[in-house]
């Protein structure tokens, strides 16, 4: 099929896709704008492709649950009736509570389908099961998309999914917001300044020109109001014009005017042709005109299904007509409240829900049966053909291929992975600069540390106290490296749900938003590093010169990122942010305990040696000590010295010196008062470092980083499912 002089005009009641805009756009700035051509590229082209509405189908879903009892022991469970009592606690313990309960019905392109009902009703369980958010070993019944089963990998591609909750970075402006949504979710094929259209489109589709430059703010920053935000949580999934939206109550805490809005902006999306599914608690009556279908739940049943404009039809047959000066949601729902409180519940009005609809289905039939015929031998459109027509003509991915195969024309992402890694890179670190009070907290922690440090160990010698202060002075240093790691925690906390939702339905690969978050890391980690080994080598008088500094650099380093990736992995695995720190004080210090600093390896029980080699502080620790001991050629305590922190070592130089001419004669060596006795080989093997080089302390160091790294991914490839079992 070939149209000439395309125009989004050409679909008549239907506002234009996103895609269509902005290619009306393009076609207009081309230079062979008088005989444009478009290939649509699909079979039976004859019709156009919105003779062929998607419909999504849902039939007998079913879905329930297991609930826990606790188990309530009585005196009557005893003696003569502990037959009973048996029988009473066995059916106490698993309980099965269904929350869907054969639910039917069918939503279509280009219709604002709205769920309905109480708390606890199964709305929000409904749009869950539609948006494959309930595991298929779950949920019983079927759903399709014009007649085809629908693919879990599939349905991610062409859906969305809006949160309840606004989830979405503080201090991003809702432009910038909008851009980095576009940068995951449009293909590279799109050039820049297309994916700046689509923004641009997008946001005067949803009303925030006026806010486009403001920032979204939290808590601590003024920043845009509630209505606004909710309408900004919706553009992100909809960047690409997805084929299926769906929304758990986005006018939840909203005034009616913001809700208002919000329900206007979505029928537009649903005109432009997307099938919208939303849940919505209790609707205004401005808001129910904007709706094409309801269904109404109450303990997961349907008790109506069906136009807003049949409601008044549908309780007057039942017996309860709706006042005419009352909204009819509110009638609707509280008439449901009252019978939810009866003996009988809501059983008969949804028996007569299902007459009713039975009824209705053969008066259609009788008053149209050519209806009927048509639907019989009209030719249909495969699902395939059908994704790609819709692609064709600018919804989903602008830009994405004409290509017959499906899984060609709809990819798994829309970028490749160095590409994820760099817009997230970006927003990560756009973010971050706008709130510098977090790595100066950091870096101040650091300084002073060091300067504590540095003014505490104040130059030290070589005599038998200073040794042993360098060794206090290099374990409190490395477990105050890995200490300071610990501010961590909070960051994916506070990004683990929008990570959640971004990676649900397919923004970015979960191993992209790793190694972002790794490469990002890198420059803070170096810069702390320098801060704190320039505050402390020098300062505490710490050997080997400009080489020494910087292997105690990178030792530094090393410990930095080994702890940060620590901390990293216990925050994908922790879910509160008090939990967290107390896991990784306890934990830390544990590492402390095994380092060898308390006690050498050697006099570690045999049943906890293996935490001695697991643990974090051991490595960095060595390493340093080495870096620090390792010159056979430097002496550390000589001749007289050897009585120091003895008590002897109160007694006058002279009779030291008689105590080593007696040593002397008893050993048969000569011990002045200037042989050298320690050397720092000696001072290492004391310490029971002896098995590992300090360039392989390191490398391991390094290696425990990188280990960390790849847990924190399979817990995020495992804990981020985001389904219901």
């Amino acid at each position: 099929m070939e149209l000439k002089e395309f125009s989004p005009r050409i679909r008549r009641g239907v506002n234009p896709t996103l895609g269509e805009l902005l290619k009306s756009v393009g076609d207009a700035q081309s230079p062979d704008h008088d005989h444009h051509i478009l290939e649509l590229g699909f079979p039976c082209s004859s019709v156009p492709p919105s003779s062929y509405p998607f419909v999504l189908s849902f039939t007998n879903l079913t879905y329930s649950v297991k609930v826990r009892r606790k188990v309530n022991l009585t005196p009557s469970c005893f003696g003569a009736n502990s037959t009973t009592a048996e029988a009473k606690l066995g059916s106490s313990k698993a309980n099965t509570k269904v929350l869907l309960n054969g639910i039917s019905g069918e939503a279509r392109e280009g219709e604002l389908m709205a769920v309905l009902g109480a708390s606890g009703s199964g709305k929000s369980t409904l749009i869950d099961a539609l948006a494959d958010r309930i595991s298929k070993d779950s949920l019983k019944g079927s759903i399709t998309l014009n007649g085809e089963a629908l693919d879990s990998r599939l349905l991610k591609v062409i859906s969305a999914y809006v949160m309840q909750d606004d989830l979405l970075f503080p201090m991003l402006t809702v432009e910038e917001t909008l851009m980095f949504s576009a940068e995951f979710r449009l293909p590279r094929s799109l050039s820049k300044s297309k994916k700046k259209a689509r923004v641009q489109a997008l946001i005067d589709q949803l009303g925030l020109r006026n806010a486009a430059t403001t920032v979204i703010g939290d808590e601590g920053h003024r920043g845009v109001s509630g209505g606004e935000r909710r309408r900004v949580s919706i553009g992100i999934d909809i960047i690409h014009d997805p084929i299926v939206l769906f929304l758990d109550e986005p006018t939840s805490g909203l005034d009616s005017t913001s809700a208002f809005m919000v329900v206007k902006v979505l029928q537009r999306i649903a005109q432009s042709g997307s099938i919208v599914v939303m849940s919505i608690h209790q609707p205004s009556y401005r808001i129910l005109s904007l709706l094409d279908r309801l269904i109404f739940l109450s303990h997961g049943q349907t008790v109506y299904g069906g136009s807003p404009a049949n409601l008044p039809v549908f309780f007057r047959e039942f017996g309860h007509p709706i006042p005419e000066t009352e909204n009819r949601t509110e009638f609707a729902l509280d008439l449901i409240r009252e019978l939810e409180e009866t003996p009988g519940g809501t059983k008969s009005l949804v028996e007569f829900n299902e007459s009713w609809q039975l009824n209705k289905n053969q008066q259609r039939q009788e008053a149209d049966p050519n209806n009927l015929i048509n639907s019989i031998t009209k030719p249909k459109l495969s699902l395939k053909d059908a994704i790609s027509a819709s692609i064709s003509r600018g919804k989903l991915v602008s830009g994405a291929p004409n290509d017959p195969s499906l899984s060609s024309s709809v990819p798994t992402f829309a970028n490749p992975c160095w590409i994820e890694i760099a817009v997230i890179s970006k927003r990560s670190l756009t973010n971050s600069r706008r709130m510098p009070e977090l790595f100066g907290i950091r870096l101040g922690a650091v300084l002073v540390t060091g300067l504590i440090l540095a003014t505490m160990f104040w130059k030290l010698d070589n005599s038998p106290k200073g040794v042993q202060e360098r060794v206090g002075f290099f374990a409190f240093a490395m477990s105050t490296t890995f200490y300071t790691c610990a501010e961590a925690i909070p960051i994916f906390l506070q990004e683990r749900y929008i990570f959640m939702r971004e990676t649900a339905y397919n923004a970015y690969r979960r191993s992209s938003y790793v190694l972002a978050h790794s490469l990002i890391s890198i420059p803070s980690l170096l810069f702390l590093s320098l801060a704190f080994a320039a505050t402390t080598f020098w300062a505490v008088g710490l050997a080997g010169g400009v080489h020494g500094f910087l292997f105690f650099f990178f030792t530094i380093c090393a410990a930095f990122w080994a702890g940060g990736s620590f901390v990293t992995f216990l925050s994908g695995i922790v879910t509160h942010v008090m939990l967290g720190y107390t896991v990784v004080v306890a934990i830390l210090a544990y590492f402390l305990l095994f380092s060898g600093f308390f006690i050498s390896r050697d006099r570690i029980p045999l049943y906890w040696i293996w935490f001695h080699y697991i643990s974090l502080v051991k490595y960095p620790y060595e390493g340093v000590l080495q870096n620090e001991f390792d010159d056979p050629t430097k002496c550390f305590v000589r001749g007289t010295q050897m009585f120091d922190n003895t008590p002897l070592g109160t007694v006058p130089v002279a009779m030291k010196l008689e105590l080593l001419k007696s040593m002397s004669t008893t050993l048969g060596v000569n011990i002045t008062g200037s042989t050298c006795v320690t050397t720092g080989t000696d001072i290492l093997k004391q310490q029971g470092i002896t098995d590992l080089s300090k360039w392989s302390c390191l490398w391991i160091t390094v290696a425990w980083g990188f280990f960390f790294r790849i847990l924190f991914y399979f817990t995020l490839l495992l804990g981020s499912k985001n389904k219901r079992r």
